[in-house]
Parts: structure tokens; C-alpha cells; sequence
């Protein structure tokens, strides 16, 4: 992230176009910002080029009174609200071929033509363009000009997927909490699980992640069992994958347990020691103890039980 940040402050203080690459909900419309306010002059202009046809041609250059049945007035198009500022041309891919000719021109002319005017206007604009798909391959496909390919690939950023980045997890999920529950904190076996997994909705699917753990729970903290159940499946398996004991066959006799080398404690000793020190710590309060240990009550009354542990502890 810190590389990114770097790029962002050398894109944000050039006028040049910039290609950003990623895979769906890399957040690619967050880095497209932050280059706009590095020098935030004029407006940032989101575009969705997956609209079609007459609509995205009016969309975009704007239309005259009576150019078309329904056209009452004079409208801008979205390229003229964008004037001082950055136009960000989210999907470029799903542009149409003839739409892509027309944006070719405006981009070397830097002036538009609102539909039934025959005026043409200045267009003066910074472009950021932004896909999830290889557009060398469009190109070579005949689904995307080549020429208009290499008028936008002139400084490129390619967002990799959130699995591929995983040192990142720990300040975007501490960014996303301060964003949405500041009072709330993760758990360490959560952070833990956050970051075994693979997150295939990359850094969108991460922000959804929290904001629904935070909305559910009164907090402060967050555990494994907070996660939502389309995480929660896929983490268990995740983490099960990971143990380092291959799986036995069903016939065959269970393995004498290991011995215990001098030093280790067992978990459930270790589990037991630390009710008993945080029982102590808050006076037998028992919902400060589930603060500290990061369980429900629910949870701790159970472990009580199970070990047997005095009441007045």
C-alpha cells in the first residue's frame, strides 16, 4: 500500500492519462479518487461505460433542446460537468466500438459536439480509465481500438487482488472499523482468519464484511463467530486445510497421542489459567471478563462450567 500511495502522489501531479488495472472490487474508484485529490481542481466525474448505444452518447456529450423526442431543455453531458477536473471512465472494456472512435476524437481534439448541435465546445479534462479485463487481449480480439488503447495507457496501475496482498489486510480492516465501528475491535483469532482468507471479492467484499460484523454486534469486540455464514463456511475450511495432520483412513486405528515435551502446556490448561486471571483481574465481574478475553458471556459461563472453576472466582 505504501508503493500505491506513491504511484497515486505521481499520477495525482501529471495531467496524463492513467489506465488503472484490477479485478473487480480492488478499488479501483478509490484509487481513481485519490489521484483526483492530489490536485483536486475542478470535479470528479464517475462514468458507467456499461450503458449502451443513444443513451451513453448523450450520457457523455450532452444533448440540445429537440434533438431527440423527450429532449425539453439543453443538457450538459457528463464530459462538460467533468471540465477542470477528472472524467473517470469506470469498465472502459464495456465501451461500444462506435462509442470508442467517438471518445478517441474528443480525447485528441479535446473538444465534444452535444447531440443535434453543430457546435463543437472545449473539453478540457483529465481521463482515468479504469478495468478488470486484459485489454491488450480485447485489442488483439477486435473488441477494443488499439489506438485508443495507447492514448490511455500512459501511466498504468495495476491494483493486485486482495489475496495477493495480504499484508494489507490488518490496516484496511482498521481503516473499514474506523469508517463504520469505531468503538469495535477484532479479535486476534479473527484478524488471523481475516487473513488466511482469500477473499475473492478483494477489497469490497472485505468492507462488506465488516460493516455487516459491526451492524450485528454491540461489540467492542469481534470474534470468528461474527463472521457472516458465506465467510464463516469457507474460513473453517480454509483453517482446517491448513492443520498439518493428513487425514486418516476410516479404518484405520487412531494414533497414540504424542507425548508432551517438557515445557508446553496444553491448550485447554492455558485456556483455564487465562479465565482464572482475567476472573481475578476484574473481581469476578463477569462481563468485563468476556470484554477481556473477547468471548460472549454466553461462552464464558460455559467455560466455567466446563473446568469447573469456583464461582466466587
Amino acid at each position: 500500500m505504501e508503493e500505491l500511495r506513491r504511484l497515486i502522489r505521481k499520477a495525482g501531479c501529471s495531467p496524463s492519462p492513467v489506465l488503472l488495472l484490477g479485478e473487480s472490487g480492488t478499488g479501483k474508484e478509490i484509487v481513481a479518487r485519490s489521484i483526483h485529490h492530489v490536485d483536486p481542481s475542478g470535479e470528479f466525474v464517475p462514468i458507467d461505460c456499461s450503458l449502451l448505444g443513444t443513451l451513453l452518447e448523450t450520457e457523455l456529450f450532452g444533448h440540445t433542446k429537440g434533438a431527440f423526442t423527450g429532449a425539453i431543455s439543453n443538457k450538459p453531458g457528463l464530459i462538460a460537468l467533468a471540465e477542470g477536473g477528472t472524467a473517470f471512465f469506470d469498465e472502459i472494456a464495456e465501451f461500444p466500438l462506435e462509442m470508442q472512435a467517438k471518445l478517441l476524437r474528443v480525447l485528441q481534439e479535446k473538444k465534444i459536439r452535444p447531440v443535434g448541435s453543430l457546435e463543437l465546445r472545449k473539453a478540457n479534462f483529465r481521463v482515468i480509465a479504469a478495468t478488470n479485463r486484459d485489454l491488450v487481449r480485447e485489442v488483439e480480439r477486435g473488441n477494443f481500438r488499439g489506438d485508443l488503447y495507447y492514448r490511455l495507457n500512459v501511466v498504468t496501475l495495476r491494483l493486485p487482488p486482495l489475496r495477493d496482498r495480504k499484508e494489507d489486510i490488518p490496516e484496511l480492516a482498521a481503516h473499514f472499523l474506523a469508517c463504520y465501528g469505531a468503538s469495535h475491535q477484532l479479535s486476534a483469532e479473527l484478524l488471523d482468519a481475516m487473513v488466511a482468507y482469500d477473499w475473492p471479492g478483494n477489497v469490497r467484499e472485505l468492507e462488506n464484511c465488516i460493516q455487516r460484523m459491526v451492524a450485528v454486534n454491540s461489540g467492542p469486540y469481534l470474534s470468528t463467530a461474527d463472521l457472516p455464514s458465506a465467510l464463516a463456511g469457507p474460513v473453517a475450511a480454509q483453517r482446517a486445510r491448513a492443520l498439518p495432520f493428513p487425514e486418516l483412513e476410516e479404518d484405520a486405528p487412531a494414533p497414540a497421542p504424542p507425548r508432551k515435551p517438557p515445557g508446553v502446556i496444553r491448550l485447554d490448561e492455558l485456556e483455564r489459567k487465562a479465565i482464572i486471571d482475567a476472573l481475578q483481574f476484574t473481581a469476578g465481574d463477569r462481563s468485563r471478563t468476556a470484554e477481556l478475553l473477547g468471548i460472549g458471556r454466553t461462552t464464558l459461563y460455559r467455560k466455567i462450567k466446563q473446568y469447573k472453576l469456583p464461582t466466587g472466582s
